[in-house]
């Protein structure tokens, strides 16, 4: 018997879980201090009152024999026609028209960042921004693949374009963006989307984030870019969207015109998911459907405002103290510089030690993300503006 040796070349820790082990440590050693957390991307408000109204139904439906629900449809990786239709609709707002067909429901994106992986070859090379979410890295590492990075810097605004020099199979894209809150114009995606075509290439598109946006030259979905429904497969999530972190929900779009090698990529998909996914519980599809209608939008972007003033709450902060970031608008993520020229990690243990704030250190992200730190817009306005306080009277000198 042999392990996956991959995974062995993964650090010891995933970042979040290194980061949570050190919080966890400071507070043991003093439990007198109160520690607030602007690192993992979690909410902190309910789910809205349309989405439980639609949850509570669908437990009621369990305890009666004649709407009790079993295993989701015959292809249960489609799942129920109220979540489809729903999720259709929502991107028939932004002006793009899917099937019913080209859509997956999951558990989240981050699973299905990594699952889709099964329906590529090993032998692919894969192209990740640095700095980066670290899922992409690590599951691709995991299969072994071949790994080359695009630069996300301060001079290209963390939005890396496409160098024709550099060939590649597989393109993970996020946008907005985790961690540096950058988002692609329209305009800057159809470079990647004819970047896709030259190169024969897979776009993987994250848009976890796109709820966040609200500049119109900025892309809710890929697909609003022309032709990327033959290069681009699109990751979505209702986590962010309307605070499914503890439910747990999301979908993919395999369009049925991706085709690589003469293969439908929809089909391949559709063969994987039937095969190792059972499909998302009835109550959670009947709570997600609830999401994309007149009133589950109205009372989500209620929540989403909440978020979007914390972000103001740090970035007007941070241009109190005259420290440069990116991020914080169109995202909930702060992209900011460390101070007095510190490593990620020290800024992160001196913010801890002198405010017992909590954020994300950048060289997690990627080699790029040295001298960087993540904060997030994703606690409660009480909180955000006492960290703000904090840090305030921390670094403003």
């Amino acid at each position: 018997m042999k392990i996956n040796e991959n995974f062995l070349k993964l650090k010891e820790n995933y970042l979040f879980a290194e980061v949570g082990r050190k919080t966890a440590a400071y507070r043991a050693a003093h439990p007198g201090k109160e520690v607030i957390r602007l690192s993992i991307g979690d909410v902190t408000l309910p789910l809205a009152p349309a989405v439980i109204a639609a949850m509570h139904k669908a437990v009621d439906d369990m305890a009666k024999k004649e709407t009790f629900k079993g295993y989701g449809p015959d292809a249960t990786c489609y799942g129920y026609d109220a979540l489809l239709d729903s999720i259709l609709s929502s991107y028939a707002r932004k002006g793009v028209q899917l099937g019913k067909g080209e859509v997956f429901i999951s558990d989240g994106a981050k699973s299905d960042c990594g699952n889709i992986l099964d329906i590529f070859s090993a032998e692919n090379t894969v192209l990740i921004p640095d700095p980066v979410y670290p899922a992409y890295f690590d599951v691709n590492v995991m299969a072994g693949r071949n790994i080359v990075f695009a630069a996300a810097t301060e001079e290209n605004g963390f939005l890396p374009m496409p160098d024709e020099s550099v060939k590649a199979d597989i393109i993970y894209i996020c946008s907005p963006n985790n961690p540096t809150g950058a988002a692609y114009t329209k305009t800057q995606l159809k470079a990647w989307v004819d970047y896709a075509k030259e190169q024969n290439a897979v776009i993987l598109y994250d848009a976890a984030y796109e709820y966040f946006v609200t500049d119109e030259s900025l892309a809710r979905s890929i697909y609003q870019v022309e032709g990327a429904k033959e290069v681009a497969i699109e990751l979505c999530s209702y986590s962010k969207t309307a605070g499914f972190t503890g439910v747990r929900c999301g979908y993919t779009v395999v369009p049925e015109a991706l085709v690589r090698g003469g293969v439908s990529l929809n089909r391949l998909w559709a063969r994987r998911q039937s095969t190792k996914f059972n499909g998302t519980s009835y109550i959670t599809q009947m709570g997600a459907a609830a999401v994309f209608t007149e009133e589950g939008e109205r009372q989500i972007d209620e929540n989403i405002n909440y978020y979007r003033n914390n972000a103001k709450i740090i970035t007007s902060c941070l241009d109190g103290l005259g420290v440069s970031y990116t991020g914080g608008k169109n995202s909930p993520y702060i992209w900011m510089t460390c101070p007095h020229g510190m490593t990620s990690w020290e800024f992160f243990d001196y913010l801890l030690e002198n405010a017992n704030v909590v954020g994300t250190p950048g060289s997690g992200f990627g080699n790029n993300g040295e001298g960087f730190f993540r904060l997030t817009a994703f606690g409660t306005e009480e909180n955000t503006r006492e960290a703000c306080a904090r840090m305030t009277a921390l670094l403003k000198n």
